[in-house]
């Protein structure tokens, strides 16, 4: 393992530009992964970093030195903390941050039973929770309009919780020409929608729209849902957050499913 002290080093100087811009990272088809919990779930799902960075309190630690286990030495570098500091993306920095590849899961299915298809969804705590219950609710694919926030984006991998590494994300999908490649119902939440949540037959096959936390889903899109349900709220409240309202959504689905 490499350590670096200065920040002339051209190692550290390229690292800080693509660890503090989107736009390098998208350039160069890079994520940035923060802390243990994220970079062991991607190393459990199979992956291997392109790049292990470790601060130098931290490289002493057994369990970055178990994550370490199988990166190409060159790969692993480890800056004083001061350097560290400069690259990580929280305020109380974990010692160990990971640039990976970004997954290319490639074209779109041609036929989709199961998914959840998000529109313009711009708040990335709201993505990344959204991400971790469809993971957590057994959908592995999930389809991003082109306003929505960026899921590679360390913000929304942070609220994802590693659910990322367990599907297969589509961004900048056409949603309204993705219905015509569904197997079922395309079903979305509405506050204003006449049938309840609970009345729905939620058993076959069935996508799920959610979209803007402040103006919706589109009149296109929700012009394709076959039917659109809304979550009783007796306390009266005019809506919930999207994160919220997908996650009443999808576990209602499991639990009429008996899974």
């Amino acid at each position: 393992m490499k350590l670096i002290r200065s920040r002339e080093n051209p190692r550290f100087r390229a690292l800080r530009q693509l660890a503090t811009s989107s736009r390098e990272r998208r350039k160069a088809g890079l994520a940035l992964l923060d802390g243990a919990h994220l970079i062991s779930a991607y190393r459990a799902s199979g992956g291997v970093p392109e790049q292990l960075i470790l601060s130098e309190s931290g490289a002493v630690n057994a369990e970055a030195a178990q994550l370490a286990a199988g990166v190409a030495g060159e790969a692993v570098l480890v800056l004083a903390d001061s350097l560290f500091n400069d690259v990580a993306q929280v305020a109380t920095p974990t010692g160990i941050v990971a640039l990976i590849r970004t997954p290319n899961p490639g074209p779109l299915p041609h036929m989709i039973e199961r998914c959840v298809m998000l529109e313009n969804v711009q708040d990335a705590g709201n993505l990344g929770s959204i991400l971790r219950s469809t993971a957590a609710a057994g959908i592995a694919t999930v389809l991003l309009s082109p306003g929505c926030a960026f899921a590679w984006s360390p913000k929304v991998l942070r609220a994802g919780m590693g659910a990322h590494f367990n599907l297969d994300i589509f961004d900048n999908a056409d949603l309204p020409a993705a219905v015509r490649r569904l197997s079922g119902r395309l079903i979305c939440a509405g506050s204003h929608a006449q049938k309840t949540l609970y009345q729905a037959d939620l058993r076959g096959p069935l996508a799920w729209a959610f979209g803007n936390e402040g103006s919706g889903l589109s009149a296109a899109l929700a012009a394709a849902a076959a039917e659109q349900l809304r979550i009783p709220m007796p306390g009266g409240a005019e809506s919930l957050n999207v994160a919220a309202a997908a996650a009443i959504c999808l576990f209602e689905q499991v639990r009429q499913r008996g899974q």
